[in-house]
């Protein structure tokens, strides 16, 4: 008998996976340049100080570190991440963080602990879409809310929250993935006081809030949150080491951070706990903001690299110009479709993400994003140039 698709869960079927991780697939293709994905540059990561962190770390620990630990985590670890996030306003103890394997796994074990099949969940549109196939999994209703130049539309949330009475509410407030866009001061607070109002709690995504190119810092959505309705989820995947899989939820509310902690226990029992300690002894010694300096500095060059050679590109082209993070979002003229382009591209050579995957009713086939933080300069300028080339040849 042959093992069929009638044979795994009905909400498994219709599901094929991330289209990054399967772009991924044709980096190994000689000469490939990528735009695809959402790393931190190989410049950025410093296996030389981790290596020294993790020999201190368990020197200082000994076989604590090699052990089964709690699943509410690794006390140092808590305590310095509740000290590094509020630096970034947000509003926590030690009692309040979780931690999590990557910002991933904090939405995962929120969505276990609120979502049954047929919920709805308020996300924008385009949103990450990691957070698309993980809500799809859980038998989620996506309700997309419309967005703009300042985020998510409050206005449109609060008439989508009437009509579809969701659980969840999922933004990336900052730097967002994949359009690069910021949501507004104003409109932080206005969503807070939505969660507050009709009982909906808000998934707080933030994890490229500290690489900041220009412009200034805002509050996170979870500062103007009075009464435990907004989770605010973190990740040092871009500032340390994806590697490492370390990520901290703060979660006010007990009631509901005891019930994550019970859905990641039998998920993986509790993260690493030498991992925690490398991430906890880099912060305390105080690495962490000289190192944002540098990579941000980086950073900074490269975007404003790709942002000039969207002259090669046809005009009538569009494109976002984020104060921060990883990606510029961009939309082509003339109703052209990126499918399309994607294939020529690959053909010549470069990679990026059409931007249709991020969309959860689909549509909007004109779009793309392009991640600017994995290539120097020179191979920005190169691949941006053939690309351009590629699409006006369309």
């Amino acid at each position: 008998m042959q093992f069929v698709e009638s044979k795994f869960a009905k909400h498994m079927q219709p599901i094929n996976g991330s289209a990054i991780r399967e772009i991924f697939k044709l980096l190994a293709k000689p000469g490939m340049i990528s735009f695809a994905g959402g790393n931190p540059s190989n410049t950025a990561l410093e296996p030389e100080v981790v290596s020294d962190l993790a020999r201190e770390a368990l020197e200082k620990y000994g076989a604590t570190l090699l052990q089964y630990g709690a699943t509410d985590g690794f006390n140092p670890f808590r305590e310095s991440a509740a000290q590094f996030l509020r630096g970034s306003q947000v509003n926590c103890t030690a009692d309040d963080i979780l931690p999590t394997q990557g910002g991933t796994q904090a939405f995962d074990v929120l969505l276990k602990a609120l979502i049954d099949p047929g919920d709805a969940v308020l996300c924008e549109s385009p949103t990450f879409l990691g957070a698309i196939q993980a809500m799809r999994e859980y038998n989620a209703k996506l309700v997309p809310m419309p967005t703009d130049d300042n985020g998510v539309i409050v206005e449109a949330a609060e008439e989508l929250i009437k009509q579809h009475h969701p659980k969840l509410m999922y933004v990336i407030p900052t730097f967002q993935n994949p359009t690069g866009i910021t949501l507004s001061l104003e409109r932080r607070k206005a969503l807070a006081a939505l969660a507050s109002k009709y009982g909906v709690v808000i998934a707080e995504d933030d994890p490229y809030r500290d690489l900041r190119y220009s412009g200034d810092p805002l509050p996170s959505i979870q500062s103007f949150d009075e009464e435990g309705w907004v989770v605010y989820m973190s990740s040092f995947s871009k500032y340390i080491a994806p590697g490492l899989r370390v990520g901290a939820a703060a979660v006010k509310n007990p009631l509901l951070r005891r019930k994550m902690v019970i859905g990641k226990q039998s998920a993986d029992t509790h993260s690493p706990l030498l991992n925690q300690a490398i991430v906890d002894a880099y912060i305390r010694k105080g690495l962490m903001p000289a190192h944002l300096a540098r990579i941000c500095g980086d950073y900074k060059k490269q975007l404003s690299a790709m942002l000039d050679c969207f002259k090669y590109f046809p005009k009538g082209t569009t494109h976002t110009v984020p104060q921060g993070g990883l990606f510029v979002w961009a939309g082509l003229p003339g109703g052209m479709d990126a499918m399309k382009a994607f294939e020529a591209a690959v053909a010549a050579n470069v990679a990026f993400v059409p931007g249709t995957h991020f969309y959860p009713e689909g549509g909007h086939e004109n779009t793309l994003r392009l991640n600017f933080s994995m290539c120097d300069i020179p191979t920005i300028e190169a691949g941006m140039a053939k690309l351009g080339k590629v699409i006006s040849d369309m």
